[in-house]
């Protein structure tokens, strides 16, 4: 045993000191470095990229320990880990966060100089965004690090794109698409969200000759853009008046009444306003039957027509409401609730309006797209069907353009003379058409550039390819793992399938681990409703290790509640692992690691009650149940090995025969180590420390999260059985004595049946010392006090 371990030190684990000083010696060592020219099998991580939009909120912190669990069982399993950091910075969230740093708005400065002012920024403030995650312990390499807007990124996005275009799988139209007034961007359908509104739905007059048309509806400033009024076919209401006008109320212009089964016949007064466009139904409507649209809405979210201009919708539909009375042109009005479609980014209402936007070409191979995720390994697997009904749910191809400055360029230019689309060069990747001119191949006239960005999906969607690129050459897809939350199985999951079908014919990655959300007494956290939890406070207050702990408490994806009361639970326990192991190693002095020739019986049960952990805890992390390994080991090393072990052990280390002590000392050592190791991907810091501290003179590896995952060593079928019997007459002992307001060390007299006596007859010492027994007899189970 060397000096430094033979030390008894008095100092408590300060946890401030020793995660800085750990990290410290994480990075300066390299630990979690990726190996490129090692033989080792490579087990690879599709980590999902933050959006740097602020600070590590608390969300990140427990999904991306969760993914560092499985990274350093892995690590452990003498893997070679491929686990890089990227941050995803080219969408609008960090647009926004630009603009709030800077007090500018995008929109009133030139695309090249708001573009370098993001490009500063995120200079300025990546380092302590992604201090955040190492301050978290997450174990990625980040000298492997990546962000979507980087020249890499930007190179394989276009690439990609161009691949697509040249398979005739992107196009461009113009169509009335999803756009949300307040970004003032086209959006996906995977970026909806529904909400909650309260609104009033209005009985309008609309006029048929001298007969009222009454039409219900909730948005009666679209009545300027009113093209058609629809009946149900089957309504003998309204059967006469198919084919004749209907005069809109305010406006008096004259609409044809069409028949269209779209009409539900329950629903308001049976009859339906078309305008352009209140919704996806109207613009579907519009171009079934071959409508003029009437486009009222500006991209602002302002209206332009007449007396209404320049009024944002919502002021509009006041205004007109009040118009509408005063000329007692509404007979009903009542307030609802009802789901309204919103941008996910900022809570907005969407409208439709007619853009000319990029599209990836899905809709055709939903079925194939199916069968890609079906091949995934879903954990848990019934995620899957979030994922098919998502696939089945689609209406349109996929929007990958944006009216946003700071994004990955399109690599396109369009020659207007010959209605040609001219493509970059790959050799020429990456590029921004604005940047450069083009003439047409065609008519030799100069083309226009694209101006719009990729949506940031488009990006994310060859994250595989991205971090590929970073290997050297040793990954390809699929990889090992892909970890996110459930709300992104519909664009970052979806998106990524999707293209890697389109591209490869393959998976992009083997299995998918989704977790859940953080919630605060049972509610998802949000800003507007003002229960957000920070989890850097929570590690200054309790360390990095406590949130992990709490974090792994949480069944694969199941939301998650926070409560402070864990956190505390989570100190109390690395408090007593310190302890222990304190205790352990004042309890080794001159051990030299050495396995004795005889073991003791119940050191035999409690190793092999180890091994028995050992090997379900190891399964347990291949199948991504980290909970059940923090439950399992949480309750193994309070119960079997400190209230029980450490105390029946505890004679023997001071007063035993050699043969005994060493024993006992092989088997504490033993045992603490394990017990390091299996804790060790939960709660990387004060597994460290110990080791560091105690075992690291004794051990070969620097770090105890390089050093190999514990091996199955001992199976005892009878040791256990004795083991079972006495910890059974262990608690009986110390339940009688709690009761009886007796000390644990009061003095007892012990009966035992004859079988069991027989039994622990070669453990008789142990029992004796360990329940303060001064006598140990044959008969009926008994405990009396002397």
């Amino acid at each position: 045993m060397t000096e430094n371990i033979q030390e008894k030190p008095k100092e408590g684990y300060d946890f401030k000191t020793a995660e800085v000083k750990i990290r410290e010696f994480w990075e300066k060592e390299k630990i979690y470095a990726f190996n490129p020219n090692s033989k080792a099998e490579v087990f690879s991580i599709d980590n999902p990229p933050p959006t740097i939009s602020g600070k590590m909120h608390i969300g990140h912190a427990s999904m991306y320990s969760q993914m560092d669990f499985i990274a350093r069982f892995q690590r452990m399993s003498q893997k070679n880990i491929f686990f890089p950091f990227g941050t995803d910075d080219n969408g609008l969230p960090t647009e926004r966060l630009v603009e709030k740093i800077n007090n500018v708005k995008s929109k009133s400065m030139s695309r090249a100089d708001f573009i370098e002012l993001c490009l500063k920024t995120l200079k300025e403030i990546t380092p302590d965004f992604i201090q955040d995650w190492k301050n978290a312990g997450i174990s990625c390499d980040y000298n492997l690090s990546y962000s979507t807007i980087d020249k890499n990124s930007q190179k394989i996005s276009q690439s990609s794109f161009i691949r697509l275009f040249k398979e005739d799988r992107a196009y461009k139209k113009e169509f009335p698409s999803i756009w949300c007034p307040e970004c003032q961007t086209s959006i996906a359908q995977a970026e909806l969200e529904d909400k909650e509104l309260q609104s009033l739905f209005s009985t309008l007059k609309f006029k048929c000759g001298k007969e009222d048309l009454l039409i219900a509806t909730t948005r009666p400033e679209l009545l300027p853009a009113c093209v058609a009024v629809f009946v149900n076919p089957k309504d003998d209401r309204y059967t006469k008046l198919v084919g004749k006008k209907a005069t809109v109320p305010l406006t008096n212009s004259l609409v044809p009444i069409i028949a269209d089964e779209s009409a539900q016949i329950d629903k308001g007064t049976g009859v339906l306003m078309i305008c352009s466009y209140g919704d996806k139904y109207d613009a579907e409507s519009i171009n079934r039957h071959k409508l003029t649209p009437k486009i009222i809405l500006n991209r602002d979210g302002t209206l332009n027509y007449g007396d209404y201009s320049g009024l944002k919708i919502k002021e509009a539909r006041k205004k007109i409401l009040e118009d509408l009375k005063n000329a007692d042109l509404i007979t009903e009005q009542k307030p609802i609730t009802h789901a309204v479609n919103v941008h996910d980014k900022c809570g907005t209402a969407i409208e439709f309006l007619p853009t000319e936007q990029w599209f990836i070409k899905i809709l055709d191979k939903k079925k194939e797209l199916i069968s890609q995720g079906k091949k995934v390994n879903w954990c848990p697997e019934f995620m899957f069907k979030r994922y098919e009904n998502w696939v089945n749910g689609l209406e349109w191809d996929w929007n990958i353009s944006r009216d946003r400055h700071f994004g990955i360029p399109i690599p396109v230019w369009h020659c207007r003379e010959c209605n040609k689309i001219i493509l970059a060069e790959e050799k020429d990747l990456p590029i921004d058409p604005a940047q450069v001119e083009k003439k047409c191949p065609f008519c030799n006239k100069k083309a226009e550039p694209e101006t719009k960005v990729f949506d940031t999906w488009q990006t994310s969607s060859v994250t595989p390819e991205i971090i590929s690129s970073l290997s050297k050459g040793k990954i390809s897809q699929p990889c090992s793992l892909r970890c996110n939350a459930h709300d992104i199985i519909r664009t970052w999951d979806f998106y990524t399938i999707t293209k890697s079908y389109f591209h490869a014919n393959t998976l992009p990655w083997k299995d998918l681990m989704v977790s859940g959300f953080v919630t605060l007494g049972g509610e998802k956290m949000s800003k507007s409703k003002g229960n957000v939890i920070a989890p850097q406070p929570i590690i200054e207050n309790y360390g990095a290790d406590a949130l992990r702990f709490w974090a792994a408490s949480s069944t694969l994806g199941e939301d998650l509640n926070y409560n402070e009361k864990d956190m505390v639970t989570a100190k109390k326990f690395i408090t007593k692992l310190f302890n222990a192991s304190k205790f352990v190693f004042m309890n080794l002095e001159g051990y030299k690691k050495e396995k004795p020739k005889k073991l003791e019986i119940m050191d035999t049960w409690v190793l092999s009650e180890l091994d028995k952990l050992v090997e379900d805890c190891t399964k347990s992390f291949e199948k991504y149940e980290y909970a059940k390994v923090k439950s399992e080991i949480e309750h193994f090393f309070w119960h079997t090995f400190c209230d029980d072990y450490l105390e029946i052990v505890k004679k023997r280390t001071y007063s035993g025969t050699d043969e005994e002590k060493a024993s006992a000392k092989y088997t504490l050592y033993t045992c603490l180590l394990k017990i390091l190791k299996i804790l060790a991907p939960i709660m990387p810091y004060i597994t460290e420390e110990i080791y560091q501290k105690f075992f690291k003179e004794n051990e070969k590896d620097k770090s105890i999260h390089i050093s190999s995952w514990p091996n199955v060593e001992v199976k005892d079928k009878n040791a256990e059985e004795i083991g079972a019997v006495f910890t059974k007459i262990l608690a009986e002992v110390r339940k009688k004595k709690s009761l009886a307001q007796k000390g644990m060390k009061s003095e007892i007299i012990l009966t035992i049946e004859k079988e069991n006596l027989s039994l622990l007859k070669p453990v008789i010492e142990d029992l004796s010392s360990v329940t303060s027994a001064k006598e140990i007899k044959e008969g009926k189970f008994d405990i009396q006090f002397i």
